[in-house]
């Protein structure tokens, strides 16, 4: 068989796939200094095309679509790629290609993986491939496989520990992660389409093969007590299955957290039944529940050898992992999570520039305080003050939902489900009285601490914004501190009509929740 990983070289689209000169509207709708990116990525079960807003450290998609081809469900029986799979693989690429042109996109990547590689016809696939899409194909190894799945999740996390493994259709990696480095990996033949083909769907031979090879792996040795990363989408497939039959309130799979006997005891449960009864199976495409088992077996596996402590999903896999290897080493240390919402707060809020305000000033009440502020509570206040402001276009009875909503809903990374539940709730009483409800679920994900932080933040900010009316530069002359048992606000005497009885009512109600008395002080200019 072809080496193909060398077969042929990386390139971006041809000149012949470049866009017409006509004015695109579509491309006009990503700002001038922000270039499309795109990654083609053609597995063993879909050929997909995402383009990315963006090559940055919180990459967005603008577009996602798959195409289920199949292109590795006879690979082990035949060691082929079906031929109906090729074809309609060659036809999802033309589609693809103009796609990209609409965008005049000529940096898209064009990757390859399991199917492919093994396949005896695979590099005949690839010629003809190249009569499609002109500008070449990468063709990934096994451990290229497994370290861009770690760097995937290096991206999608803020510094994660633990096991990454991406289960596809073909194959599944394994790696080892550890804040933004990561250890060699392996690729092991467990993907859901090599699974079922080479058990000839039988579940009791597919747990025979899976233990044989995840029995002896030296990275699942490394797993106990830590993290288990799972990536791919039919584990994507079984965590939206668990939500939905868990009432879960969130419905963002990225980050999503399960407490890893909890898993495995639903992954055993999903191995039994057929998956068209199961309850809530309607969260699951049609074309995923035949290999549902498959990869709750394999899940169930792990957890049983490895030992983790937790499950957590990663939305981010490959693609975004080769997106991630071509940002400068600068861009890769920023914060995703603060990334994200300075860009929510530029395009949102009345006046970006307010929020550097209100960090600094809520910099100043947090120190006074007696709050015994962590790190990682700091972070989160200084991105809630990034999202103060993103909620008044909403009608002002919902400003405090409609906030909430956009901030749990958002495309965050490098956030946790808590962390999102805290900024959300944070910002919903910016808007909402403390006596209002929050939506969403919100306060069940979070401690009685983290409710009562996210009430004074959100009441500060209400006061906040009665002095400065969201406009810059008014905030750092109003100080707000604690003083011995006060809570004390210092309005210079030029903005001392500032201090009228709404403002004074917020500010009593900060001091409530805090337990403070409160007092406005007029002082010099």
């Amino acid at each position: 068989m072809e080496n193909l990983s060398k077969l042929l070289p990386r390139k971006g689209l041809s000149a012949a796939a470049s866009a017409p000169k006509p004015r695109n509207r579509m491309s006009e709708a990503v700002s001038a200094d922000k270039k499309p990116d795109a990654v083609i990525d053609i597995g063993s079960k879909t050929a997909r095309l995402v383009i990315y807003d963006s090559l940055s450290r919180n990459p967005l998609p603008i577009f996602n679509e798959k195409v289920a081809c199949g292109l590795g469900r006879e690979i082990v029986s035949t060691t082929r790629l079906a031929e109906d799979a090729v074809a309609e693989a060659l036809t999802a690429m033309k589609r693809f290609r103009a796609v990209c042109a609409g965008w005049r996109l000529t940096n898209a990547d064009v990757i390859a993986t399991a199917a492919v590689r093994e396949a005896e016809n695979g590099a005949a696939f690839i010629r003809r491939l190249e009569n499609v899409w002109p500008g070449g194909v990468r063709i990934l190894t096994g451990d290229e496989e497994a370290r861009l799945a770690a760097e995937g999740v290096i991206c999608g996390f803020r510094e994660p520990h633990g096991i990454v493994g991406d289960l596809g259709g073909g194959s599944l990696e394994l790696v080892d992660v550890f804040g933004m480095r990561s250890k060699d990996g392996v690729t092991l033949p467990l993907g859901g389409l090599t699974l079922s083909d080479a058990s000839r769907g039988s579940l009791d031979k597919a747990k025979s093969i899976v233990r044989d090879r995840l029995e002896s792996n030296a990275t699942l040795a490394n797993l106990k007590g830590r993290t288990f990363f799972a990536a791919g989408g039919t584990w994507r497939a079984l965590a939206s299955l668990h939500m939905q039959q868990t009432g879960y309130p969130m419905k963002i799979l990225h980050a999503y957290s399960v407490p890893a006997d909890a898993m495995a005891d639903f992954s055993e449960t999903v191995q039994r039944e057929d998956p068209e009864t199961l309850p809530g199976i309607d969260v699951v495409s049609s074309g995923r529940r035949p290999y549902l088992p498959f990869a709750a077996l394999v899940l169930r596996e792990i957890i049983k050898i490895g030992r983790p402590s937790e499950v957590v999903i990663s939305e981010f896999g490959i693609r975004e992992g080769l997106l991630f290897e071509k940002l400068p080493a600068a861009e890769k240390l920023r914060d995703p999570l603060k990334c994200m919402a300075e860009s929510l707060n530029a395009a949102n809020s009345r006046s970006p520039a307010y929020a550097a305000d209100l960090i600094e000033w809520m910099d100043r009440f947090v120190a006074s305080s007696n709050l015994d502020e962590t790190e990682d509570e700091r972070r989160l206040r200084r991105v809630a003050c990034l999202l103060a402001d993103i909620g008044w276009r909403a009608h002002p009875d919902h400003g405090g939902e409609q906030a909430a909503q956009l901030i749990v809903n958002s495309a965050f990374i490098g956030v946790t489900h808590i962390e999102r539940a805290f900024l959300g709730l944070s910002v919903f009483y910016r808007y909402a009285a403390l006596k209002d409800a929050p939506p969403l679920g919100l306060e069940t994900l979070l401690s009685k601490r983290l409710i009562e932080r996210a009430r004074i933040l959100g009441v500060a900010m209400r006061v906040a914004y009665l002095i400065s009316a969201s406009a810059p530069g008014v905030l750092g002359r109003s100080p707000i501190k604690i003083d011995g048992d006060d809570l004390v606000l210092r309005l210079p005497r030029d903005l001392a009509a500032l201090s009228g009885s709404r403002l004074k009512t917020r500010l009593k109600q900060l001091g409530k929740q805090m337990g403070y008395k409160h007092d406005v002080i007029i002082s010099g200019n």
